[in-house]
C-alpha cells in the first residue's frame, strides 16, 4: 500500500520577504494619509514627496521609499510683521553694537570701593561679663529641745498597800467582834458545830468579807484619784513643752524667711545687672550690623551703576519673535497589514490535517495486525527478571518470573522461555514489531508434535 507525502513547509525567507513588502506598502500608505496639508489664518503647512531607493538585505528586493518635505509659509499679514520685526531687531542690534563700545572703558576700570563706609569691627564687640548668682543662705534645719516629754505617770498601780492600810484599822475590830460573838454564843449554850452556831459565825464572816471588799473598793478609788493627779501633771508639763517648741519653731521660720528674702534681693540685683550687660552688648552689636548694612548698600549701588549699561545693551540685543502659525494636529489613518505569514502557516496546517486523515486510514490496518501480537503472551527472556525454574510441562521447562518494568514485589508469572521453545517448536513462536518473541501457548500445547 503506497504512502502519501507530507506537504512541504513554507519557505521562511520567502514568507519574510512577502511580509516585508506588505509592511512597507502599509507604512507608505499610512505616511501619505497621515501627512495632511493644513491652512490657518497665520499661514500654511504643505508636504511634497521625493523617492529614495532601499534594498531589502534579506531578499535583495529594491523598493522606492517616499521622502516627505514639509513647507511652512506665513500669511501676507504675518510676512509684513516679520519684516517689521526684523527691521526693528536690526536697529536694536545696531544700537547695541554702538553702545557696546562703552563697555571697553567701563570694564577696563576696576571698581573703586575706597569711598564705601567702613564695615563694623567685630573685634570691638566684647562679650558681656555676667555676675554669678550666689548660693542660698544657710537655713535653720532643726529646733532646740524644748524639754522631755512625760511618757509615764509617777503612780504605783499596786493597790495592796491601800488595802492593807484600811484593813489594819478594821482587823482589830473584827477580832474583838468575833471574840464577843463566840462568848455570847457559848453563854447561850450553842456549841461549835451546831447549826445555830455555824449560822451566827457565817453571818459574822459575811460581815467581815463585806468590810474587806469595801476596803478594796476604797483602795482602788484612792489609787485612781492619785493617777488622775499624775496625769494632769504630765499633761500640763507636755503642753508647756509643746508651747515652748512652737515658739522656737516660729523663731526659726522667721529667721529662715528673712534670710531667703535677702537672698532673693541679691539674686534680683544680679539678674538686673546681667540684663544691663545684655542690653549694652545688643546695642553694640546693632551698631556693627548698621555699619555693615550701610557698606553693603553702597557696594550694591556701585554694582548697579556698573551693570546698568550691560543690562541695557543686553535688552537691546533681545527682540520680539514673529508668531509662527499654529497648525492643528490631525488624526492619522492606518491600514492594517496583511498577515501573509499567518496565511501561509494556516495553509500548511490544512494540508497536514488532510495528510493525517489519510495516514489514519492506513494506521487502523496496521493496528489490527499489531493487535494480534498483543493477544500472544510475551515470553522473550529479555523482557523478564527474577527468573526461577519451577517444573516442566509436556517436555518444556516452566519458569516463575516478573516482567521488567513491574514492581519487585508484584505478582509472579509462570511460563516458558521463547528462546528455548524456538529451538524445538519454532512454529509456536512469533516475533513482534518491537523485536521481542511471543509464544502461542494454544499451538504449543495443542498437540504433542510439531505442527507445520
Amino acid at each position: 500500500m503506497g504512502k502519501s507525502k507530507a506537504p512541504a513547509p513554507p519557505d521562511p525567507k520567502a514568507t519574510a520577504a512577502a511580509q516585508t513588502a506588505t509592511n512597507i506598502g502599509t507604512a507608505v500608505a499610512n505616511g501619505y494619509m497621515g501627512n495632511v496639508n493644513q491652512m490657518t489664518p497665520d499661514g500654511s503647512l504643505t508636504y511634497s514627496y521625493t523617492t529614495q531607493k532601499w534594498t531589502d538585505p534579506l531578499s535583495g528586493n529594491v523598493y522606492d521609499l517616499p521622502v516627505a518635505t514639509a513647507k511652512q509659509e506665513l500669511s501676507d499679514a504675518q510676512k509684513a510683521i516679520k519684516l517689521q520685526t526684523e527691521a526693528a531687531e536690526k536697529n536694536l542690534a545696531t544700537l547695541a553694537n554702538t553702545q557696546s563700545s562703552r563697555l571697553n572703558d567701563l570694564l577696563g576700570k576696576p571698581m573703586d570701593i575706597s569711598k564705601a563706609p567702613a564695615a563694623g569691627d567685630p573685634l570691638k564687640l566684647t562679650l558681656p561679663r555676667y555676675q554669678q548668682f550666689s548660693s542660698g543662705p544657710e537655713l535653720a534645719t532643726s529646733v532646740g529641745n524644748a524639754g522631755n516629754i512625760a511618757r509615764s505617770y509617777e503612780t504605783d498601780f499596786d493597790t495592796s498597800k491601800y488595802e492593807n492600810a484600811l484593813m489594819a484599822r478594821l482587823n482589830p475590830q473584827f477580832e474583838r467582834d468575833r471574840a464577843a460573838l463566840e462568848t455570847r454564843l457559848a453563854n447561850q449554850g450553842l456549841q461549835p458545830g451546831s447549826e445555830a452556831y455555824n449560822r451566827a459565825i457565817d453571818e459574822a464572816n459575811r460581815t467581815s468579807n463585806d468590810a474587806r471588799i469595801a476596803a478594796v473598793l476604797n483602795a482602788g478609788q484612792e489609787q485612781t484619784r492619785l493617777a488622775n493627779l499624775a496625769n494632769q501633771k504630765a499633761s500640763f508639763e507636755n503642753a508647756a513643752q509643746a508651747q515652748g517648741y512652737a515658739q522656737a519653731l516660729q523663731n526659726a521660720d522667721f529667721g529662715n524667711s528673712a534670710k531667703q528674702q535677702m537672698h532673693q534681693n541679691g539674686q534680683s540685683a544680679t539678674a538686673a545687672n546681667n540684663a544691663l550687660q545684655d542690653q549694652s552688648f545688643n546695642a553694640r552689636q546693632a551698631q556693627i550690623n548698621a555699619e555693615n548694612t550701610a557698606r553693603a548698600n553702597h557696594l550694591n549701588e556701585q554694582y548697579a551703576l556698573r551693570n546698568q549699561p550691560i543690562n541695557e545693551i543686553s535688552a537691546l540685543l533681545s527682540g520680539a519673535q514673529v508668531t509662527n502659525p499654529n497648525f492643528v494636529p490631525t488624526q492619522g489613518q492606518s491600514i492594517q497589514p496583511v498577515d501573509y505569514a499567518g496565511l501561509v502557516q494556516q495553509n500548511y496546517q490544512n494540508q497536514m490535517s488532510a495528510y493525517n486523515a489519510r495516514q489514519q486510514g492506513g494506521g487502523n490496518l496496521l493496528g489490527n495486525v499489531l493487535g494480534m501480537f498483543e493477544k500472544i503472551p510475551l515470553s522473550d527472556r529479555r523482557a523478564k527478571k527474577n527468573i526461577e525454574k519451577v517444573g516442566r510441562l509436556k517436555g518444556h521447562n516452566l519458569y516463575e518470573f516478573n516482567y521488567r518494568g513491574e514492581q519487585g514485589l508484584g505478582p509472579k508469572h509462570i511460563g516458558v522461555m521463547a528462546q528455548e521453545v524456538e529451538k524445538t517448536r519454532p512454529d509456536a513462536v512469533r516475533r513482534g514489531p518491537d523485536g521481542l518473541r511471543r509464544v502461542d501457548y494454544g499451538r504449543l500445547f495443542a498437540a504433542g508434535k510439531k505442527q507445520k
